[in-house]
């Protein structure tokens, strides 16, 4: 099946084995697995994805009402704030809601407690594993959770469990070993008295090489020693090198580099390579004809990066961008009206699906 490029391609048969990676760890250590929407909500793929989590947990009320929606299991509602229009609509679809600060819960606990539902509420510990500050959840003066305890204790009667999110793309076991041992150490006083606790996300628990049997230990002696059921809640890990970027060379041309520029952006449709400044992934990136892969928009810093081909590259080539999924199709937005990159999916027989389409009316119905 040939398509109109741009698209994101979903790959089924990758993000099984994620899947499968996934439901190995729960089954080992006992944990209990919510897709992180904020990372990846293409709900199309949701029926196979289902079957290997829990639920879904949520950065907003239209993460919360999607996952309730179209994935079903456990809906976690958590927001940095919630505001008072759309607290009610939020404890409506959630099972659980955890909030942000003590300010919050003080807030709106009531609610909660009469809709009958579980409350817990975001701790910061203060450590964690990022290769950028902008993601840190333990930068200084992060509004990310509670620090002080002594805000905490009062509030302690009226949750049931917490969350900590300290990981950002965290491959190492070992150092997540360590932040555990330290969050237990910090902690000590309160985990015995908990329900539940969740590790949040940003661990790459299935990427290949993981040692996921020392982490499934490491996380099953964590729920037996307190008397807890933990959570983590995977974004990347679930997704990570199912989709690509299908785009196509519109243009070549020489301005003291060879640079092929393609019927996509970057600050359009892979937001995240400039907010990290970082290259995109092409394979096999490999040959002797070196080109700058550009976006088509007006932004002169719209550059995919420089990769090799083992040919000369010419107008109607097509360039398959690799790790398009996580943070990906979330933020694709329409800066200077460029195409929407249209949603296919290879499903497991190796038939390739188109799901969605972008037209102008969608560009004109998302202004005003």
């Amino acid at each position: 099946m040939t398509l109109q490029t741009p698209y994101y391609l979903l790959d089924k048969s990758v993000l099984l084995r994620n899947l499968e990676k996934i439901s190995y760890l729960r089954q080992a250590s006992g944990v209990k697995c919510v897709l992180a929407l904020k990372a990846f909500a293409t709900w199309s793929v949701f029926d196979i994805m289902a079957e290997h989590l829990d639920g879904t947990t949520s950065s907003s009320l239209y993460e919360v009402k999607l996952g309730r929606e179209k994935f079903g299991g456990e809906t976690h509602a958590y927001s940095v704030a919630w505001a008072d229009h759309e607290i009610d609509e939020a404890i409506s679809v959630c099972d659980k809601i955890i909030f942000n600060s003590v300010g919050q819960l003080q807030r709106y606990a009531g609610k909660a407690e009469a809709a009958g539902k579980t409350i817990g509420l975001r701790l910061n510990p203060g450590i964690s594993h990022s290769h950028f500050i902008l993601a840190d959840p333990a930068r200084p003066f992060s509004r990310l959770g509670e620090w002080d305890m002594e805000q905490v204790k009062p509030v302690l009667d009226r949750i049931s469990g917490v969350m900590f999110h300290f990981n950002c793309e965290n491959d190492s076991f070992d150092n997540l070993d360590m932040l555990i041992g330290q969050i237990e150490e910090r902690y000590s006083e309160i985990l015995h008295k908990l329900e539940w606790v969740s590790l949040g996300g940003g661990i790459r628990f299935t990427h290949e090489g993981y040692p996921l049997d020392q982490l499934a230990a490491r996380l099953k002696a964590f729920s037996e020693r307190y008397g807890v059921q933990l959570y983590l809640e995977p974004g990347d890990a679930a997704v990570t090198g199912s989709t690509t970027l299908e785009v196509s060379v519109l243009d070549v041309i020489y301005n003291g580099k060879h640079v092929a520029i393609v019927d996509s952006s970057t600050e359009a449709h892979m937001l995240d390579l400039l907010i990290y400044n970082e290259p995109a992934n092409v394979s096999p990136n490999k040959g002797q004809h070196t080109y700058m892969i550009c976006g088509k928009t007006c932004l002169a810093g719209d550059i995919f990066g420089e990769f090799q081909f083992e040919t000369e590259l010419k107008v109607g080539d097509r360039i398959s961008i690799l790790d398009a999924a996580a943070y990906t199709m979330v933020k694709k937005n329409w800066f200077n009206g460029v195409q929407m990159p249209s949603i296919a999916v290879r499903h497991l027989d190796g038939q390739v699906e188109l799901v969605k389409e972008f037209t102008f009316e969608d560009y004109a119905q998302s202004l005003s």
